[in-house]
């Protein structure tokens, strides 16, 4: 079985009213309802009222090259096997010269028949936001859970901004790396070891990767309150699988993630009245021939959005 990312493209626009007909029939389990459900949320930024979630959501990262991609295809054969609804969220950076999405569909995942059912896959551009998050990954993990997807993944592309823009819309973050040394001090440097509830060290069949899982404990240790699982794997021969499931189920996000979640919700939601202000181009335009300064643009933006808000 392949399962290929499911999309339905929306003509003509779409309103609220419809929005919440769609949702109701993305409730009742009707796949081509929620696929048009997130292309309308994607398209026109408008989302549902949501009463209810009954799942969790899942963050991915890790550098490029690290085995995400085929890690996630066998945690989502482990969930969905275990009777478990599993949506696959693969967030995918959007070219700033062709609007063109860079890796579409990346996510391929092999297995039983049976299981296709259970699993749901769809890519997320960037459009227009920076840091490769659209504003609408909120909403569309929203509408995921309040149609009774259990485990929703996130998977990121594993450069730049988006791992901690990520880590603030989770409610787990899993790190995965490889055994290349590099690659681990990389996450250092950067931070990104801090934000992960747990760390995979992939591709455990290759010489490294101990060495470099121990690496990563001993840098835990240096905080002694520091609990966080490191955990080897090979999504290659699936080795460590069931464990990493497991530690993931039974763990406990960190208790800033409230704060950070927060932030980046309004952060969000500013980006897409940034992105979509109708004005936008023209400042652009002002801003690359000096004729307005960026201190400028940004009193025009928000004194015209504090117009808009109180017609």
């Amino acid at each position: 079985m392949e399962i290929q990312l499911e999309s339905e493209t929306i003509r003509g626009g779409i309103g609220m009213t419809d929005i919440s007909d769609l949702l109701e029939s993305a409730k009742l389990g009707d796949r081509r309802s929620l696929s048009m459900l997130i292309s309308a949320i994607s398209e026109s930024g408008d989302s549902p009222n949501i009463n209810s979630a009954t799942g969790w959501i899942l963050g991915v990262t890790g550098p490029p090259g690290s085995g995400k991609s085929t890690l996630i295809g066998q945690m989502v054969r482990k969930w969905a096997s275990s009777g478990e609804r599993v949506a696959v969220l693969a967030l995918d950076p959007t070219s700033p010269l062709s609007g063109g999405s860079l890796l579409a569909d990346r996510i391929r995942m092999e297995g039983e028949d049976e299981l296709r059912e259970n699993v749901f896959v769809r890519s997320i551009p960037s459009g227009k936001t920076p840091g490769a998050v659209s504003p609408i990954l909120w909403p569309i993990c929203s509408v995921l859970s309040e149609c009774g997807w259990t485990r929703i993944i996130v998977e990121t592309v594993g450069t730049g901004q988006s791992e901690f823009r990520i880590a603030a819309l989770v409610d787990r973050l899993l790190l995965v790396d490889g055994p290349d040394r590099g690659d681990i001090i990389q996450a250092e440097k950067a931070g990104i070891l801090e934000l992960a509830d747990v760390i995979a060290v992939n591709k455990s069949d290759l010489p490294g990767a101990s060495s470099a899982a121990q690496h990563i404990r001993s840098s835990l240790s240096l905080a002694s309150d520091d609990n966080r699982e490191v955990v080897l794997v090979s999504a290659k021969e699936g080795h460590g699988i069931q464990e990493l499931v497991e530690i993931i189920e039974k763990c406990e996000p960190q208790n800033t993630r409230g704060k950070m979640m927060m932030m980046e919700r309004l952060i969000s939601e500013w980006d897409s009245i940034l992105v979509s202000h109708p004005e936008i181009d023209k400042i652009i335009s002002e801003l690359c021939d000096g004729s307005i300064t960026v201190r400028e643009a940004i009193e025009i933006l928000v004194s015209s959005e504090i117009g808009r808000a109180h017609v």
